[in-house]
């Protein structure tokens, strides 16, 4: 099993464990595909939930570049609940996991059909 594989299946873990849902394994796939190297970075594999600029990134660079969502108001309170559900108290919130919850709970899959 590669190491892409076994994050991949940390991951599905963490969404069945922290959100009480069995992940779309295909999703999640391309969601940390799409995340690139960071996924081997201990600092950038990570979002940290009570730091306003990590969210802000997350919002910019996910949310309206990579799905192409407008900043109406919806997009950070969306963020803060999914940091909320994965716990607050949990340090190792990966950002694949935020990442595939913002884009099933935005509906918005069909970015990754491209």
């Amino acid at each position: 099993m590669s190491k892409r594989d076994e994050l991949i299946t940390q991951y599905a873990a963490d969404i069945k464990d922290k959100f009480g849902e069995t992940a779309d394994m295909d999703l999640l796939t391309k969601v940390t595909i799409g995340l690139g190297p960071a996924i081997y970075n201990l600092d950038a594999s990570k979002v940290s939930g009570s730091d306003e600029k990590e969210l802000e990134t997350v919002k910019n660079n996910y949310l309206v570049k990579k799905l192409g969502m407008k900043d109406n108001g919806e997009l950070m309170p969306a963020i803060k609940s999914v940091v909320d559900k994965y716990g607050t108290s949990n340090r190792n919130k990966h950002r694949a996991v935020i990442y595939y919850m913002l884009c099933k709970h935005f509906n918005k899959a069909a970015a990754y059909n491209k």
